[in-house]
């Protein structure tokens, strides 16, 4: 962050204000004077080296927050909304893209809000208010950069008292669920259960789980059925903070915050992060380790921002074969990667389909020049299969490379070395060279010329 200017008055003024500070008050405890941190909330000076760490050592501000906290998003996500044909013929370019979240940085976020709406407001036969409830739940676990620190905090506390009555994680949910609420768990075969997976079966007091779960998942049933019991007050609580407006989005919500409790069970906090820290986040040895499967890893991975013991900041999406997302978390990445709907084919996210089972790694860079180590791999999830097909994603984890130095992955690979160069998906790219293209960048001038063909079926105009 040093390298680069950053103008970031709005997430100065957001942090000033959470605190309830004037600029007076702030400026005295940053020692600098209240003019000059006028001209930072202002974007009208950029945030010093020295300036960051005083912020990071006064009000535990994490740097890397920054960008998730952009208004829309940041310059990129707003550009990829321009993108859209509705406003092609505007030809805004980015430096006016930089100026407006600077001069007017309210506006863009109202702009960034209504646009979205705007776009799922098309959708018919209540698909427009399944996808709002999906973005808004989302949006909140992004507000939370994907960590609960109460939620992690009573499941380490449970997590210690189960470890003391048996080391078998699951035998130990299951007898305090048999002595402490009555509750038997009963494996029941496949075509008694042909479509559901988990079942609570009050009048009989039993938790049902069908036999198709490996260990893995018959583990987080039982640690999930656990948190609808004992984390249920902790959960409320954030549901009713998080103010979500419709009941489908509520219960998307609670269904989230619950599984976030279950995985910390598995995953206690401390321990995981220490596991982390010791195997260079080896993500076969945490599999094995905490009895996990790679998914519940890799999303784990995300929610480590502790206040005092943070871990890296991963991002991670799963897509299917089609190159659609159903799960998307940045945590503190402040990764684009994460945002656009659209992926770029030369990321190996895709390729991982053609290696089931095994680890891709890649080195990326994107347009604006941040580079990215991503590891990719393809999961099943649990579940009988349908004829002759069986459900198939590939889970994509990311880190910033310049923080990816001391990863067990990154072994014999050199970091500052060749990346390959993509983008968020060809509407929102604008490299011109790229064999791989599939339409023009939106908003660009396409040029044709009939006594030359270049590498790339679409040649387009700049900015």
């Amino acid at each position: 962050m040093a390298e680069r200017k950053i103008l970031a008055g709005h997430a100065v003024r957001r942090l000033r204000r959470r605190e309830g500070l004037t600029q007076a008050a702030m400026a005295e405890m940053l020692a600098i004077s209240p003019s000059y941190l006028n001209l930072v909330e202002k974007n009208q000076r950029p945030l010093s080296a020295a300036l960051l760490v005083k912020l990071a050592e006064t009000f535990d501000f994490d740097p890397r927050a920054l960008a998730a906290g952009e208004p829309g998003g940041g310059a990129a996500a707003i550009r990829r909304r321009l993108a859209d044909p509705l406003f092609a013929d505007l030809e805004i370019d980015r430096n006016e893209v930089e100026e407006w979240l600077a001069g007017a940085p309210g506006g863009a976020e109202a702009f960034a809000r209504a646009f979205d709406r705007m776009g799922l407001a098309t959708g018919t036969d209540g698909t427009a208010a399944a996808a709002d409830s999906i973005a808004e739940v989302r949006r909140e676990i992004e507000r939370w950069r994907g960590h609960f620190a109460d939620l992690d905090a009573v499941a380490e506390t449970l997590a210690d008292e189960l470890r003391l009555g048996a080391g078998d994680l699951y035998g130990a949910i299951a007898e305090r669920l048999r002595v402490k609420h009555q509750l038997t768990i009963r494996i029941l075969p496949v075509d008694v259960m042909p479509d559901l997976l988990r079942r609570t079966d009050l009048h009989a007091r039993q938790l049902q789980l069908s036999e198709t779960l490996d260990p893995a998942s018959r583990t987080f049933a039982a640690a999930y059925q656990l948190a609808q019991i004992e984390a249920r007050e902790d959960i409320e609580a954030l549901v009713r903070g998080a103010g979500i407006g419709d009941r489908a989005g509520e219960r998307l919500y609670r269904r989230y915050l619950t599984s976030y409790f279950a995985a910390a069970v598995m995953m206690p906090y401390a321990r995981f992060l220490r596991a982390c820290e010791a195997t260079g986040y080896d993500l076969e040895l945490l599999q094995r380790r905490f009895g996990a499967g790679f998914e519940q890893v890799a999303h784990r991975l995300t929610t480590l921002q502790r206040v005092g013991a943070r871990g890296l900041p991963f991002f991670m999406v799963r897509i299917d074969r089609a190159g659609q997302a159903s799960k998307r978390f940045s945590g503190a990445s402040a990764s684009p990667m994460t945002e656009s709907d659209s992926r770029c084919p030369l990321w190996r996210v895709h390729h991982a389909f053609d290696r089931p089972g095994e680890l891709t790694v890649q080195l990326v860079e994107l347009e604006d020049g941040a580079r990215w180590l991503t590891l990719s791999r393809t999961v099943t999830p649990q579940g009988r299969q349908y004829g002759s097909v069986r459900a198939q994603f590939a889970v994509g984890l990311g880190l910033a490379a310049d923080l990816a130095t001391g990863l067990a992955a990154v072994r014999g690979i050199d970091l500052k070395g060749e990346a390959t160069p993509i983008g968020l998906g060809c509407r929102a790219c604008g490299r011109s060279a790229c064999p791989q293209r599939s339409a023009p960048p939106a908003g660009r001038a396409l040029l044709i010329n009939e006594r030359e063909r270049g590498v790339s079926a679409f040649t387009f105009g700049g900015d």
